[in-house]
């Protein structure tokens, strides 16, 4: 109770600050700011005050508590003596066991001493085996990496040296030895590369050896790919063929004669495809393409040298042979080699190339001066052009320059051409050609068609042509598929239309100038004329052959031949030379004949009898002239023939008109009149012979060739008729001297003069006719003077 009121007391007399140092105290907070606050304001009284009032109350409070628990405390105690008692004993019995423990202990801390040296060395063992199998690992790696590099196993060298530098390296303990593994490893992987390089290397010389022998397998299998399509063709234009007549059942039969499996284009990439891998491996992949490409590059440039040591016609195939082999080897590397090359760098090396080659084939184009050089370099560049496309390559431009170059392929043709033709011309004799066997009628007549004949005829055989004809037309078949296959590079669907075109102009600027050079040379006999003629004659029908020729060489149908105006304008050309050979027969019988016709002038025209006989020059005319119809007869054309012979008739009824006309006759008398009379008997019954006898009568001409000579016979019929006057009667003269002119008339009769009257003076009545026909010359002088 008296602890209560001291409580209440001193909470009543200390305050609010008692209450707030109590709480600090119960808080265990710093009392060092109150303090100082307590002797900072001069009031520690107050402070120590409050602190005795704080100590009073625990202190009541700690005796209140101790009076409520003191009784458990007791108890407590009480306990707490009973426990050390049994601890005192629990320490003894420790005691003990600790003695008997560490006498046993003893030996065990030994043996553990002498484990756990055991344990440290196990351990070391351990960690040296591992280090042993470490390394025996690595040198096992090095070891199969020396191996490898010594059998040229470079790949998987390089794969153990990745191992051993992922894997080995950074876990060997060995300071050493990784120091000597890490100088070796670059030295070992520089050696692989030089090595794949060397490889390389000798690769890049065998492929440029080889290069020649892949190109010229792989244009020799476009060429045969090339004649089976050309074989193809001209079975389906058989076929074609076949169907215009009639089927034909072996028109559609598979040829499996010749199919063959084609050879493959081997050659050996593989030291290409490891030196590549390698520098993959190596992370050296960049440089190896580029080493690569510009290597080829090299060898390209190198490939693109024209030899001179020998003529390009000859050098060329091993040259186009190199060209396509080195892109046949980029194309296989390209395809297999997994980005060694791009498809750009191809391209731009293939450009380069096609540059330069068709730079090359242009000036050595320019300097041939042989059609058949060309044509072979034509050919093999075509099957170039060919053998690239197979492969993907463009090859365009190769046949621009072969376009570009025909009117020049076309030219050398020509004049190669022509000199052969020229050539032929001069050694023919113009004489038929005897063939005597089989084997050369086949050669000059069926294998170049020159008949429409499929059984021989009996030998031997006397062809209408000479030998030259048949020499024409093999020159003339070759000038075809030569121009054709020139032409063959492109496919051209028009390629007809230009060979027709050129054959035209063959024909007719060298064949057909050849023969008029010769029918206007004036340097032939009448039988050399005649076979030309009847040469020109078998080649113009030859005309339609050619174009068939042609028109299957270059696919085209014969259907379309058929078409009107699709024939050669050399036909027509060689029809009108015929004609100029006709023309030129006329003026060389014409020629002849008046060389015989120069000996009538000298005949006797004034002669005292009548002749008996024909006269010389006469014989000697009837004798050409029988000449002239044989020889025309086995050649020329009916027309022809009559043409030349009617045209000789005209010609001598002429001559003897004109010698009539002439000065060189002053005058002349019925004598002359009468031999003039056997002479033209004699050559009209030739000329009706003639004119039966070689079936030109079944021309039905207006004009027979006794017709021929109808003036002059009435000029001969005037002047040896009783009544001469009877001519200014003009029914009489329509009806019998129709062809006579007046005027020649009146000239010749004035040169004509009566025979002396000695002649007829023993005969009394001949004498009275020869004055009556005297008395009316005389008028019909006078008639025709005063007529003019």
């Amino acid at each position: 109770m008296t602890a209560q009121k001291k409580r209440g007391s001193v909470e009543n007399g200390d305050g609010g600050n008692g209450l707030g140092l109590a709480a600090f105290i119960a808080n265990n907070e710093d009392l060092g700011p109150i303090v100082r606050h307590a002797f900072g304001s001069g009031k520690p009284e107050t402070l120590l005050h409050s602190l005795r009032s704080i100590v009073k109350k625990e202190e009541v409070e700690i005796e209140e508590i101790c009076r409520l628990h003191y009784e458990e405390f007791i108890l407590a105690v009480d306990e707490l003596r009973g426990v050390l008692v049994d601890a005192d004993e629990l320490k003894g019995t420790l005691s003990d066991e600790n003695l008997r423990l560490q006498e046993v202990a003893s030996s065990l801390l030994l043996k553990l001493d002498e484990l756990l040296e055991l344990y440290s060395v196990n351990q070391n063992v351990g960690e040296a085996l591992a280090t042993l199998k470490t390394c025996l690992q690595l040198t096992s790696l090095c070891k199969i990496c020396n191996r490898d590099i010594a059998d040229a196993k470079f790949h998987a060298a390089l794969k153990a040296l990745e191992l051993i530098e992922k894997d080995y390296l950074q876990k060997i303990p060995l300071k050493r030895l990784t120091k000597v593994v890490q100088q070796q490893i670059p030295m070992m992987k520089l050696y692989i590369e030089k090595k794949v390089c060397g490889e390389f290397n000798e690769w890049l010389v065998y492929i440029r050896r080889t290069a020649k022998e892949i190109g010229q397998l792989a244009i020799d299998q476009a060429s045969r790919a090339h004649q089976k399509d050309e074989e193809m063709r001209a079975r389906q234009r058989e076929a074609e063929e076949c169907s215009r007549v009639g089927f034909d059942e072996h028109a559609y039969a598979l040829d499996v004669e010749h199919i063959d499996e084609e050879a493959m284009l081997e050659f050996d990439l593989t030291p290409v495809y490891r030196t590549h891998n390698i520098h993959i491996c190596l992370g050296l992949g960049e440089k190896f393409r580029e080493y690569y490409y510009n290597n080829r590059l090299m060898q390209l440039n190198l490939d693109m040298q024209v030899s001179t040591s020998q003529p390009f016609v000859e050098s060329h195939q091993p040259f186009l042979a190199q060209v396509a082999g080195f892109f046949i080897v980029e194309d296989r590397v390209l395809r297999t080699a997994d980005g060694l090359l791009s498809e750009s760098q191809v391209e731009t090396m293939w450009e380069t190339a096609v540059s330069k080659v068709t730079s090359i084939l242009e000036e050595q184009f320019s300097r041939m001066d042989a059609a058949n050089h060309l044509l072979l370099v034509k050919g093999y560049v075509t099957l170039l052009g060919a053998t690239m496309k197979n492969y993907g390559y463009q090859a365009t431009s190769l046949l621009e320059i072969l376009e570009k170059n025909k009117d020049r392929y076309f030219g050398l043709l020509l004049s190669d051409c022509q000199k052969q033709i020229n050539g032929v011309f001069s050694k023919d004799s113009y004489e038929q050609m005897v063939i005597k066997n089989e084997k050369e009628y086949g050669m000059n007549v069926a294998a170049i068609q020159l008949e429409p004949i499929d059984l021989v005829p009996d030998l031997p055989y006397v062809a209408p042509f000479s030998s030259s004809v048949p020499n024409v037309c093999r020159i003339v078949r070759s000038f075809i598929e030569d121009l054709v296959s020139y032409l063959s590079y492109g496919g051209s669907m028009n390629s007809f239309d230009v060979v027709k075109s050129y054959l035209d102009k063959f024909l007719i600027e060298v064949v057909n100038d050849c023969f008029l050079n010769l029918i206007h040379g004036g340097c032939l006999e009448f039988s050399q004329m005649v076979q030309i003629a009847g040469n020109i004659a078998i080649l113009e029908q030859s005309c339609d052959t050619f174009l068939l020729h042609a028109a299957q060489l270059c696919g085209v149908p014969r259907r379309l031949l058929e078409k009107p105006h699709s024939g050669l304008t050399a036909k027509a050309v060689l029809k009108a030379s015929q004609n100029a050979a006709y023309n030129g027969l006329i003026t060389l019988v014409n020629s002849k004949i008046d060389e015989f016709m120069l000996l009538l002038t000298s005949i006797n025209w004034t002669m005292e009898g009548a002749p008996e006989h024909a006269n010389d020059y006469m014989n000697e005319v009837l004798i050409y002239l029988h000449t002239v119809v044989s020889s025309g007869q086995q050649i020329l054309p009916k027309e022809a023939l009559y043409k030349v012979v009617s045209g000789a008739l005209s010609h001598i009824s002429d001559s003897i008109m004109t010698i009539f006309l002439s000065d060189r006759v002053k005058r002349f008398n019925a004598n002359a009149v009468a031999g003039i009379d056997i002479d033209l008997k004699m050559l009209e019954e030739f000329a009706d012979d003639r004119y039966q006898s070689t079936g030109l009568s079944d021309l039905r001409k207006e004009t027979s060739f006794k017709d021929c000579l109808v003036e002059i016979r009435q000029l001969i019929n005037l002047l040896l008729s009783n009544q001469p006057e009877s001519f200014m009667n003009p029914v009489i003269r329509e009806k019998n001297y129709g062809s006579l002119d007046h005027k020649k008339v009146g000239i010749i009769c004035d040169k004509f003069k009566d025979a002396p009257d000695s002649l007829f003076g023993s005969l009394s009545s001949r004498s009275m006719v020869q004055n009556a026909r005297k008395k009316s010359l005389d008028v019909l002088k006078r008639r025709l003077k005063d007529f003019s």
